[in-house]
């Protein structure tokens, strides 16, 4: 036992975080035990090893605090259950992954590139496995059985994914972010095509063998978005271009706050993932919301204003009453541009029409864009 934790023993912290799984579950007794034993113990080894929790000159807030941690993350998982909990650590994973699988010179479709997440994190799940098993000094052969295992596990694969791991240079990134790098890198050109092929395999049945296929790994863990399957895919479209267009302005620490901010992470836990200060969080957010708005109404403006239910043939998005405004509110050249807009003619006929520059009709049109966003948003 460490100096550190000398007030508040393993078996303390074990019989704390037992009558804790106690009151809150309804797992059997001698689950409750080896989790809690297993808790404490994780605990115990974080804060004897850990510097500045032993300088800290608090050592047991530290063990609470860190086990209160890790037991309302297993908590949640039991309390959302076998199928649910499968789901939320799988889009969990996925959202941090999602911009880092793609394999290199390709071009993979939003679908294919779904499909190889799904076949990264099947692979990433069972090293999850193997280093529950390795650090908590279980057999080599043990699985989760019982919900309460299954919790624990998947509270662990999510910690696991997301701790970090020193790089040169002071820096330090997600393990799960260096692993899907990495695949990534190891697929081959033909392998977009095979992905391809695979996300329109029909299979049926609901086979759980490990050596499942795609099909079967999209099912389980995320076909229970079916109902809103066209607007899903919009949405992902979305994403995915506005991950592009900051990416090809090396505009990664915005990437990476659209990311955590795809996962509704609470500002702090962003905060501490980034490794900002809330002065520097707030310089991103703000420089993020501009490329955002660059974006939305002059790159990509078609695509967003279809997410949003905006386009040209819903009047922007507007009502009635908003858009008679906006007509009163333009100049009459806007007001050619907006007719020309919606009758289908193409931004060169239009400028030259309206005697423009292709600068000048697009600063126009942006311009229109952003008196109806305002608008909108009153």
């Amino acid at each position: 036992m460490s100096q550190g934790i000398c007030t508040l023993s393993v078996d303390s912290l074990s019989q704390l975080f037992y009558q804790e799984l106690k009151t809150s579950t309804g797992a059997a007794e001698a689950g409750c035990q080896k989790l809690s034993q297993r808790l404490a113990t994780e605990v115990e080894r974080i804060c004897s090893e850990s510097d500045r929790i032993q300088s800290s000159g608090d050592v047991e807030a530290w063990a609470k605090s860190l086990g209160k941690h890790r037991l309302d993350q297993c908590l949640k998982y039991y309390n959302l259950g076998s199928c649910q909990g499968r789901v939320e650590l799988h889009s969990t994973l996925s959202a941090i992954v999602y911009r880092y699988i793609t394999p290199p010179q390709v071009q993979t479709s939003y679908q294919a590139r779904l499909a190889l997440i799904e076949d990264f994190l099947q692979g990433f799940y069972v090293e999850s496995l193997n280093a529950f098993r390795r650090e908590n000094q279980l057999s080599d052969r043990y699985q989760p059985r019982t919900l309460l295992e299954l919790a624990e596990y998947m509270a662990f694969s999510e910690r696991y994914g997301k701790r970090r791991i020193p790089l040169p240079g002071h820096r330090s990134q997600q393990l799960i972010i260096l692993r899907a790098q990495t695949f990534s890198r190891q697929q081959p050109p033909e392998m977009a095509i095979d992905i391809e092929q695979a996300t329109d395999y029909g299979g049926d049945g609901d086979d759980l063998r490990p050596a499942a296929s795609h099909q079967r790994v999209r099912e389980e863990m995320i076909a229970q978005a079916d109902d809103d399957l066209p607007e899903n895919s919009l949405r992902g479209r979305v994403v995915e271009e506005l991950l592009a267009y900051l990416k090809a302005r090396n505009q990664d620490e915005c990437a990476d706050y659209f990311t955590l901010r795809l996962l509704d992470l609470p500002t702090q836990e962003i905060e501490l993932l980034l490794n900002l200060t809330p002065r520097e969080r707030d310089y991103l957010q703000q420089r993020f919301k501009y490329h955002l708005l660059r974006f939305a109404l002059s790159h990509h403006w078609e695509l967003v204003h279809e997410w949003l239910e905006a386009g040209l043939e819903t009047n922007l998005g507007l009502t009635t009453q908003q858009w008679q405004q906006l007509q009163n509110t333009i100049s009459a050249q806007q007001s050619k541009l907006l007719s020309l807009k919606q009758q289908g003619v193409s931004d060169g006929e239009a400028a030259r029409i309206l005697a423009m520059t292709p600068t000048q009709f697009q600063k126009q049109w942006t311009n229109l864009l952003e008196q109806a966003w305002d608008m909108r948003n009153l």
